[in-house]
């Protein structure tokens, strides 16, 4: 596996078919800077191409999975280039926005089950995240906010896409509107997560227990 600035890669055991990977910039709370974006989609499709690795766990270290972008990364987008056209400035910017909305997909793109372990914080591009996977599972500490009308930005790395499929539309808007904080036993309770686990351990070994038993026989 490649070395990463932003990311780890891991297997649960040795032998494992379950991969974990990890956002690890835990003094930064896992906030997405520049190079995650970059890195991201480089790290699930080694994964997608391993024929050892047949399920993919999405975590965090540290305390929270993720902060959401790194407020650096979003003023580089944003600021103002060297270039006074108008024309020139926007279309940067579009493809600055499209660059890390399809790292975000590459979680999609990928033919191997994704599975989101959060604990702690899992706010704005967290939320974009675990929207994109295919099961989600959280520890009672976690909280989850789409946080990004607090910023008077458009959650436009796949939440508002995603989101309405999971918990319904009017839950989705409900959310993406207020930018309101809720726990782990709401997240289970409007579907966002299939199971909440007491500790963060309890769900880093639930959730590797559940990729090994049964996930595994509808890729080997």
């Amino acid at each position: 596996m490649g070395k990463y600035k932003t990311l780890e890669i891991f297997q649960r055991a040795p032998n494992s078919p379950v991969y974990n990977l990890t956002l690890n910039r835990p003094s930064a709370r896992n906030a997405l800077s520049r190079d995650f974006f970059t890195e991201f989609p480089d790290a699930l499709a080694s994964l997608d191409r391993n024929p050892g690795a047949a399920v993919v766990v999405l975590s965090g270290a540290g305390y929270h999975f993720c902060a959401g972008i790194d407020l650096k990364a979003l003023t580089s987008i944003t600021e103002p280039g060297q270039s006074t056209d108008r024309g020139r400035t926007g279309e940067r910017l579009r493809r600055d926005i499209k660059h890390m909305q399809d790292a975000i997909t590459a979680i999609e793109r990928c033919r191997k089950p994704v599975i989101a372990a959060v604990h702690g914080g899992c706010i704005g591009g967290g939320v974009d995240m675990m929207t994109a996977c295919d099961i989600r599972y959280c520890s009672e500490d976690a909280f989850f906010s789409v946080k990004e009308v607090d910023l008077g930005i458009t959650a436009d790395l796949g939440t508002l896409q995603r989101l309405p499929g999971i918990v319904g539309y009017g839950v989705a808007m409900e959310l993406a509107l207020t930018g309101r904080r809720f726990g782990g036993s709401e997240a289970k309770e409007l579907g966002l997560v299939s199971g909440v686990f007491a500790s963060k351990n309890a769900l880093d070994e639930g959730v590797g227990a559940i990729a090994e038993s049964k996930l595994i026989y509808y890729n080997f």
